[in-house]
């Protein structure tokens, strides 16, 4: 079973696309989206949530795991797959 993923992201952000590209490819089929573009309580809620400002703001499961720099640097360690699978 895989954990759940929330990505916070607007739509024209690159690195939203990457971020979405990269958990495919290790098989995360649903990403819980939230357009902070849409709604803005959204980002409001993402800022008190995270402390940070930009898009994408990563969840999985319970762990708040940052951008996409973070995301990829978790890929590079060999770390991703075993958050992925905790549930």
């Amino acid at each position: 079973m895989q954990s759940r993923v929330l990505m916070y992201c607007t739509a024209v952000c690159p690195y939203c696309v990457m971020a979405e590209r990269l958990l495919k490819a290790k098989g995360v089929d649903g990403i819980d989206k939230v357009r902070v573009d849409l709604e803005p309580q959204q980002r409001q809620d993402m800022m008190q949530k995270t402390g940070r400002r930009t898009v994408p703001q990563i969840y999985i499961g319970d762990t708040h795991v940052g951008g996409f720099d973070e995301l990829s640097a978790l890929e590079r360690a060999g770390k991703l797959d075993e958050l992925l699978k905790a549930a």
